[in-house]
C-alpha cells in the first residue's frame, strides 16, 4: 500500500510508522517534524551489510553515505550495526567523532577539501582519505609529511559511465567534478605520482556514478571499467590495488511508479562482475566497499505538515499550503522529485483529490508536489510526505528565518527526539 513497509493504517484510520500514530507524534512534537523509524534503518544496515558478507566472502564492508542524514544519532546507530561512514566535509567528519564513530572506520570525501579540513583528518586518524585531484594530493602528501605521518588514500576515478538519472546527480561522466578521469590519461597520472610520494600509500580505487540509479547494468559497468584499470596500473607499475569503492546510489521507490532493484540482486550481479574480472586478470578479487545512504535512511523517514489554508482556483489548481516547504525539503524545487503525500488522520480514505502542496516560503517555486492526489484536507489536517529521511534535513536551511524541524525517531511504539527543533534563539545566536 505503501512506498516503505514501516507503514501503516490505524484502526482509527490514521498513518502510523514505526507503530507510532503520525497525529499523535505531530500533536506531540508539532509540526514540521521528520520521523524516522529507527528499526527500519536498522534493518536496511542489516541487509546490505549481510549481503556483502555473503556476495565478497566476508572481503568487504558497508559505509554510510553521510550526506543523506548525518547527525550524532544515525552515527551510533550505524556504528553499532558494524558499517563504517563516508563523510564529505569537516561538519561531517566532526559530527561522527562527536558522537564516539570509530576513526578507523571513516572514509574522507570531498572534491574540494579545504587545508582545515585534511589536518583535522590527519589528527583524527581517519581510516582513508579519497584524495579527488592532483593539487590535493601534493597537499596532503606535504601536510602529512609536516605531521610525520603516512596516510592511506583512495583515488576517486570517472569510469564514464552514463548513470541514466537526472543530470545534476550524474557523477561518474568525464565532465564532472568529481574526481580523475580514465580517458585522458589524469588517473594514470595520479596513481604514478602517488607511488612516488613518501607520505601518502595507496590503498585503493573509488567510483562513484550517480545517484537514485534503478538499473544494474550500470553498476556492472563500472565494476569492469575499475577492474581493467587495476590491471592496467599493475601491468605498467608493479603495484596491486586492494581495495575498491564502487561508490553507492541505489535507487529506492518513492511513488508506485519507482521499481528499484533488491539490494541482493545488485550485490550479487556485481560482484559476479568483480569475481570473474579479478580471475580473468590472474589478480585476487580486491577487498570491496560500498556506500548507501539514500537507501539505508530515505524510506524510513517522513514528513509531518500541517495544513493551513486551502485555495481552490476553479479550472486552474488547488493549493493545499503547509506550514513546512523547500526549507525542509528543497528537493522538488532543485530536481522536481516525486513522493507519495497524504493527508495522515484520513489515511484510509481513498485519494479523490487533486492537489498542489505549497510551501510558506516568499518564493512562488516553493512547492513540495504539483498535481498529487490526496484525500481532500481540510485546515488543521496533518499531510504526511513519504520517504523523506535523506537529502531532507541535510539539505534543509533557514531561509526566510525560518526555525529548521526536529528529528523524532520511533521504533516499537515508542519515540524520542534526536535533534531538537530549532528557536528563533537559534537563528540569532551567531549574529553580532
Amino acid at each position: 500500500m505503501f512506498v516503505s513497509d514501516c507503514l501503516g493504517v490505524s484502526p482509527e484510520g490514521h498513518l502510523t510508522i514505526g507503530g507510532c500514530d503520525t497525529v499523535a507524534l505531530a500533536a506531540k512534537y508539532g509540526t514540521p517534524a521528520y520521523v524516522m523509524d529507527e528499526g527500519n534503518i536498522r534493518q536496511n544496515c542489516r541487509q546490505f551489510k549481510a549481503s556483502i558478507d555473503e556476495y565478497y566472502d566476508g572481503n568487504g564492508l558497508v559505509l554510510y553515505a553521510s550526506k543523506a542524514f548525518s547527525c550524532k544519532e544515525i552515527y551510533r546507530v550505524v556504528a553499532s550495526e558494524g558499517l563504517g561512514a563516508d563523510v564529505v566535509s569537516g561538519g561531517e567528519l566532526y559530527t561522527a567523532l562527536k558522537a564516539g564513530f570509530p576513526a578507523d572506520r571513516i572514509y574522507f570525501h570531498g572534491n574540494n577539501k579545504t587545508r582545515e579540513e585534511l589536518i583535522m583528518a590527519l589528527d583524527a586518524g581517519v581510516h582513508r582519505i579519497v584524495v579527488d585531484n592532483l593539487t590535493e594530493l601534493a597537499v596532503l602528501d606535504k601536510l602529512a609529511k609536516e605531521k610525520g605521518k603516512v596516510v592511506d588514500i583512495l583515488f576517486r576515478i570517472k569510469p564514464g559511465i552514463d548513470a541514466h538519472t537526472h543530470a545534476f546527480i550524474r557523477t561518474g561522466q568525464i565532465d564532472s567534478k568529481f574526481g580523475l578521469a580514465l580517458e585522458n590519461g589524469e588517473a594514470m597520472e595520479a596513481v604514478r605520482e602517488a607511488l612516488s610520494f613518501q607520505n601518502v600509500n595507496l590503498a585503493g580505487l573509488h567510483c562513484h556514478i550517480g545517484s537514485q540509479i534503478h538499473e544494474i547494468e550500470p553498476f556492472e559497468l563500472a565494476a569492469e571499467v575499475m577492474l581493467t584499470f587495476i590491471k592496467k596500473i599493475f601491468d605498467e607499475t608493479g603495484f596491486l590495488v586492494k581495495e575498491l569503492n564502487l561508490g553507492g546510489g541505489f535507487g529506492i521507490k518513492y511513488t508506485d511508479e519507482d521499481r528499484p532493484q533488491k539490494y541482493t540482486a545488485y550485490m550479487q550481479r556485481v560482484s559476479t562482475v568483480v569475481k570473474k574480472k579479478a580471475a580473468q586478470f590472474g589478480l585476487p578479487v580486491p577487498f570491496v566497499l560500498i556506500e548507501p545512504g539514500r537507501s539505508i535512511v530515505a524510506p524510513a523517514g517522513i514528513t509531518l505538515y500541517t495544513v493551513g489554508a486551502v485555495k481552490e482556483i476553479a479550472g486552474v489548481r488547488n493549493y493545499v499550503s503547509i506550514d513546512g516547504g523547500m526549507v525542509d525539503n528543497p528537493r522538488y524545487a532543485l530536481y522536481k522529485s516525486s513522493y507519495e503525500v497524504l493527508v495522515a488522520n484520513r489515511a484510509a480514505d481513498p485519494k479523490d483529490y487533486m492537489a498542489t502542496i505549497a510551501g510558506r516560503c516568499c518564493e512562488s517555486g516553493d512547492l513540495i508536489q504539483e498535481n498529487a492526489r490526496i484525500q481532500k484536507p481540510a485546515p488543521g489536517d496533518i499531510v504526511a510526505v513519504l520517504a523523506t529521511g535523506a537529502y531532507n534535513y541535510s539539505m534543509a536551511s533557514n531561509y526566510n528565518r525560518i526555525p529548521r524541524p526536529p528529528v523524532v525517531f520511533v521504533k516499537d511504539g515508542e519515540s524520542r527526539v534526536v535533534v531538537k527543533r530549532e528557536s528563533f534563539e537559534d537563528l540569532v545566536q551567531n549574529d553580532l
